[in-house]
């Protein structure tokens, strides 16, 4: 122990400064509310994003574009994988349960099946949808598709 790391005991200092206790305590008078306005008086609660009336960010920034309410967003799997996962594995068929177990899904996705990569395995597989590509490879290799 020198003087460099030399520190008061736990507890012993409090660490909220106390405010609106008298002016010899450097906090009082206006309680660091400032003078006037509304910041200074009781009930004083603007609004998220108020910037003193100034034009907010969230309204200053331009807005563009299109979000359709009715998109259907699907989770992507690529015949690469599924070959890989079948080997691994050596499953005979592979639907949602499945893929759930193996973390290539979670359970409120939608699954489409897409077309990179080889896929030689004659197995069933099932899904939400399939991409063209990904249908002919899994019908070509002798599988099968059904659609949940």
């Amino acid at each position: 122990m020198n003087l460099s790391n030399l520190k008061p005991a736990k507890g012993s200092i409090k660490s909220s400064k106390r405010i609106g206790r008298g002016t010899g305590s450097g906090r009082g008078g206006t309680s660091t509310r400032g003078h006037k306005g509304a910041g200074s008086r009781s009930g004083n609660k603007t609004k998220i994003g108020f910037e003193g009336g100034q034009m907010p960010l969230q309204r200053r920034v331009p807005k563009f574009g299109f979000k359709n309410i009715n998109r259907v967003e699907y989770v992507g799997v690529n015949l690469d994988v599924l070959q890989a996962l079948v080997e691994k594995f050596s499953l005979t068929t592979l639907d949602f349960d499945t893929l759930k177990e193996h973390g290539l899904v979670s359970k409120n996705d939608l699954v489409k099946v897409l077309g990179r990569g080889e896929f030689t395995s004659k197995i069933e597989i099932k899904a939400h949808a399939f991409s063209a590509t990904a249908q002919k490879a899994i019908e070509a290799a002798g599988g099968s598709i059904v659609k949940l």
